[in-house]
């Protein structure tokens, strides 16, 4: 295979896993956190940011780079990871997620989804087949499956029509896989229903593929309810294979997901909330526009070590925010990737020390604490 896991150590008190996925460009440190580059940028970092950082595996969509610049032009230049000047691993999403969130302007047949772009109203098709021939263009080193997320509340008889075409398409993504240089992962739909979503981990994993991947959540259930229904579910997945959480999350979303055995992990979190002046802290949330820090010297994170935290006071970020100013999107990026990939480097050796429960929990009692003083 093009893409092989590499189990190291489950932690003795959870089903925390260490491992390694090894790819063609590089070994991928596991439980991972993807920063997500849309449309082959993460926003408002850089290629040499994100080296810096220690990001191993870079996100990107088919959806958004099928529309701009087209996959055609991506290819003719040598493929995403040289049109982007990333050396290591990427991952692109199939586009099944525009099929929920672009709800309002797409159509779904047995054929695929038919979408209204939203750059220019053109009418555009996603099939599986096409959704694995534009990902092999572009040369992801994983490639994911098209499938439909439908709403985790749908009701439960659109929910099994939804989960049967996902399978049918999961069929033919296969069949379209050339097994090149991309591993194809398949996708487990199926909402809260624990029942479903057993019946789907089965129909899913009898496709011999290099990973499996759970959907479908954070899409307006409550923490909890995925929490729990993440934890009945991620277990069910084979243990010899890497296991994907897409879209998902928090800081204690990840770390009670890493706990029922997931590995890899995506979210536009960090960079959005970093892009309105919210930044993750090691003492809660930190909103850099609130007027309080007008004149604050600190650090906006005493314990991060991050270039913006060695470097900056709340009351200069607070002044970038205030005047408009773009370095207050980098500097608030690079601090809260640095948080989020720090997570996942301190959940790895609590791990490999079989201390990974007391780590968790400590994550939680910082996130639910007091939010930063001033």
């Amino acid at each position: 295979m093009s893409v092989r896991f590499e189990r190291l150590h489950v932690d003795a008190g959870t089903r925390a896993r260490r491992g390694r996925l090894h790819t063609p460009h590089g070994t991928v440190e596991t439980p991972v956190f993807m920063p997500v580059g849309t449309q082959a940028t993460v926003k408002a970092v850089g290629q040499d940011d994100l080296r810096t950082l220690g990001a191993e595996i870079l996100l990107g969509n088919t959806y958004h780079l099928m529309l701009r610049p087209g996959e055609e032009l991506v290819g003719a230049l040598g493929g995403l990871h040289r049109f982007m000047a990333w050396d290591r691993a990427l991952l692109t999403d199939s586009g099944g997620f525009q099929v929920y969130s672009l709800a309002q302007n797409r159509k779904i047949t047995e054929e695929g989804a038919s979408f209204q772009s939203h750059l220019d109203g053109s009418r555009w098709m996603l099939t599986p087949e096409r959704s694995i021939q534009i990902q092999e263009v572009l040369g992801a080193d994983v490639i994911m499956a098209f499938d439909e997320c439908a709403p985790s509340r749908s009701e439960r008889r659109y929910m099994e029509e939804s989960l049967a075409r996902t399978t049918r398409w999961l069929h033919r993504c296969a069949a379209a896989w050339t097994r090149g240089r991309s591993a194809l992962f398949g996708i487990v739909q199926g909402g809260l229903d624990l029942e479903l979503r057993r019946r789907h981990v089965e129909e899913v994993c009898a496709v011999e593929l290099p990973g499996y991947a759970l959907g479908g959540y954070s899409v307006g259930e409550r923490p909890e309810e995925m929490h729990a229904s993440v934890a009945d579910v991620a277990v069910l997945l084979p243990a010899d294979r890497p296991r994907y959480l897409m879209g998902v999350g928090t800081p204690v979303d990840l770390v009670t997901a890493m706990a029922a055995g997931v590995d890899m992990f995506d979210c536009v979190l960090p960079t959005r909330c970093a892009r309105n002046g919210l930044l993750f802290t090691h003492l809660g949330r930190l909103n850099l526009r609130n007027a309080t820090h007008a004149r604050d010297e600190r650090a906006p994170d005493p314990e991060c070590g991050c270039y913006t935290c060695r470097t900056h006071s709340r009351a200069y970020l607070r002044h970038l925010f205030a005047a408009d100013e773009l370095l207050a999107l980098r500097l608030a990026t690079l601090h809260n990737l640095h948080h989020y990939l720090e997570l996942m480097r301190g959940a790895r050796a609590a791990i490999e020390e079989d201390r990974y429960a007391a780590f968790a929990e400590d994550v939680r009692r910082r996130e639910s604490g007091r939010a930063p003083s001033g």
